[in-house]
C-alpha cells in the first residue's frame, strides 16, 4: 500500500485547453503520510482506454486515485470503466443522490437526467461526499488495490482529499500491521535569474553521498525550482535536513525568491506592504499579465493602485505621455521608452515606485537588432532612482511573456529589498 499511481483522465488534458494540476496536489498530500506517488498517466474519456490503464495501475500500485470523468455528460465515463474493470455493477445510491440534490438545491436547480448519472456509484464502494460540487467520490477495493475516484475539478478535488480520502488512507495504515511508513518531507526553493546549469553547479558537493536526502531541478518560465526530498527518520531528517537547506539558501541566497509554496507575486506584496509602498505597471508585450499576478494576492488592494495596457504606440504616449519623437528616435522596444513608460505611470498614477515593460513576444514584429524575446523592464522609485534592464528571453509567445513579467516582478523584489537595508 505504500507505494500509488494517479490517473489524470480528460481529453483536454491530451490535447490541450487545461492542464493536470491534480496529481502534483494528490502527490504532496500522500507524501505527507508516507505513500509515494510512482507512476502518473493521463488518459483520454474514452471507457476503455481509461479500464486498460486502471487495470495496469492496479497491478503495481496499491493505492490508485483518479481525478476527472464523474460529471454528467456523456463523455464522463469513469464510473462504467471501474465498473467494467471491477466486475461491480452500477448502482444508484441514495447517499450519493440526496448529497447532490441538497446541494443542487443550494444553487436553486434540480438534478437533470445527466446529473442523475453521477448518483451512480459501483456496488461495494464508500460513498466520498463532495461539500465543494454536486458530483460524489467513491471508493473501493479490488483484488490488492485501493482504488478512489475523485472529481477532476481541484477545488473538489482538493478538498475531497483532505476531508476524505487522507484521514481514509491513515486509519488504515494504522490498522495494518505493516510497519506506518515515514512521512516524506520535501523542502521547495523556488529561484529566478540563474540558469539551470548554474543552479547545478553551485549545489554541486552540496549532498554527500549515503546522505538520505534527494535533491531535484525543475527548470521552467519562472525559474528554477530546487527541492530536498527525504522519508528518513524524524530523527536523522531534522538534523540533516536543517543543515542542507541552509546550505541551499546561502548558495542560492539572492536567486531565491520563495519556499514551500510561496510565489513571486506574494513576496513583493509583503515587502510593499510592510514598507507601505504602492505600485502601479504599464505593460505592453505582457499584456497585463503582470498586474495580473499582483492582484491574484489577496488583500493586494492594499498596494496595487492602477495598471495600463499600453500595447500601441499611441497608447504609450496618451496614457503615459511618452514622447512621440522618443519612439521614433530610439523605437516602442528600447531602454528609453521602458524608462519613460515607468516615470510616466509614477507621474500619473502618484505611486510609490512603477513598473513597465515593453518588448517583442513573436513570433513576428523582429528586425536584424531586436530579435523575438528582446524585453526592456523599467522601474521608477522617484528622483533620480529610474532605471531600465534588457533581457533577451527564449521560447514562443507565451513562455517569453511570462519569462518577461516574471523578470520584472523580479526586479520589482530587489529593489525592495535593498530599498529596505538602505
Amino acid at each position: 500500500m505504500s507505494t500509488a499511481e494517479t490517473i489524470a483522465i480528460g481529453s483536454e488534458l491530451i490535447v490541450g485547453g487545461r492542464s493536470d494540476s491534480n496529481s502534483l496536489f494528490i502527490a504532496e498530500a500522500l507524501a505527507g503520510i508516507g505513500i509515494e506517488v510512482k507512476f502518473k498517466t493521463i488518459v483520454g474519456d474514452d471507457q476503455s482506454d481509461i479500464a486498460e490503464v486502471l487495470t495496469t495501475a492496479c497491478r503495481r500500485a496499491g493505492i490508485v486515485i483518479m481525478t476527472g470523468g464523474l460529471g454528467p455528460t456523456v463523455d464522463d465515463c469513469t464510473r462504467e470503466a471501474v465498473a467494467a474493470v471491477t466486475g461491480f455493477r452500477l448502482a444508484r445510491r441514495k447517499d450519493a443522490f440526496e448529497s447532490m440534490r441538497a446541494r443542487l438545491a443550494q444553487w436553486g436547480r434540480i438534478p437533470n437526467r445527466g446529473q442523475l448519472r453521477q448518483a451512480l456509484i459501483p456496488s461495494g464502494a464508500t460513498v466520498l461526499p463532495n461539500l465543494v460540487g454536486s458530483a460524489p467520490g467513491f471508493v473501493l477495493t479490488w483484488r490488492n488495490a485501493r482504488v478512489v475516484a475523485l472529481p477532476g475539478v481541484p477545488s473538489e478535488m482538493q478538498a475531497m482529499m483532505q476531508q476524505s480520502v487522507i484521514p481514509g488512507l491513515s486509519n488504515q495504515l494504522d490498522r495494518s500491521k505493516q510497519a506506518h511508513p515515514h512521512p516524506i518531507t520535501r523542502v521547495i526553493f523556488h529561484t529566478w535569474g540563474l540558469p539551470e546549469s548554474d543552479v547545478d553547479s553551485k549545489l554541486q558537493g552540496l549532498i554527500q553521498k549515503r546522505t538520505p536526502v534527494a535533491l531535484g531541478l525543475l527548470a521552467s518560465p519562472t525559474g528554477v525550482l530546487v527541492s530536498l526530498t527525504t522519508r528518513a527518520h524524524r530523527s536523522i531528517k531534522e538534523a540533516v535536513l536543517l543543515s542542507l537547506v541552509e546550505g541551499v539558501r546561502t548558495r542560492l541566497c539572492d536567486w531565491i525568491y520563495a519556499e514551500g509554496q510561496g510565489t513571486l507575486e506574494e513576496a513583493v506584496g509583503r515587502l510593499l506592504q510592510q514598507q507601505k509602498l504602492t505600485v502601479g505597471v504599464a505593460e505592453s508585450c505582457t499584456g497585463g499579465l503582470i498586474g495580473y499576478r499582483l492582484t491574484q494576492v489577496p488583500g493586494s488592494s492594499a498596494y496595487v493602485d492602477r495598471g495600463a495596457l499600453c500595447y500601441s504606440n499611441q497608447a504609450k504616449t496618451d496614457m503615459l505621455g511618452v514622447p512621440a519623437r522618443l519612439i521614433e528616435q530610439h523605437g516602442a522596444v528600447s531602454r528609453e521608452v521602458a524608462e519613460a513608460m515607468a516615470k510616466g505611470m509614477r507621474d500619473h498614477a502618484g505611486v510609490s515606485v512603477a513598473l513597465s515593460v515593453t518588448g517583442i513576444a513573436g513570433p513576428g514584429g523582429a528586425t536584424e537588432t531586436k530579435p523575438v524575446g528582446l524585453v526592456y523592464i523599467g522601474l521608477d522609485g522617484g528622483g533620480d532612482d529610474v532605471m531600465a534592464k534588457e533581457f533577451r528571453f527564449h521560447g514562443d509567445r507565451s513562455v517569453i511573456r511570462q519569462r518577461a513579467a516574471q523578470a520584472a516582478l523580479d526586479l520589482l523584489r530587489r529593489w525592495l529589498i535593498a530599498r529596505g537595508e538602505a
